[in-house]
């Protein structure tokens, strides 16, 4: 199985659960039914967004952390720098 296929595999999972509880095809108390389950899409869109923005922050915050990434990206800063310079480019 591809992971574009996993992927649509579990996104049609959990779409149909949760159409199975917004319909009331799994019973569920008035106030669970009523309240929480009308607003779980709207949950994990912010939370899936929380976590991205979480990770793209630790991933920032622990660059340098990472001296092979960042050794080669200072070597294809320089090698721009370089090729820009040749052509006339003023990289300062």
């Amino acid at each position: 199985m591809t992971r574009a296929s996993q992927t649509i595999s579990f996104a049609l999972l959990i779409s149909s659960l949760y159409l199975a509880c917004f319909l009331g095809l799994i019973p569920f108390s008035s106030k669970i039914q009523d309240e929480v389950i009308p607003v779980l899409p709207f949950w994990a869109i912010v939370s899936f967004g929380a976590y991205l923005l979480f990770k793209l922050g630790y991933g920032v915050f622990t660059f340098n952390d990472v001296p092979e990434a960042h050794k080669e990206l200072m070597e294809q800063i320089s090698r721009a720098r370089t090729e820009l310079k040749a052509k006339g480019v003023d990289v300062d």
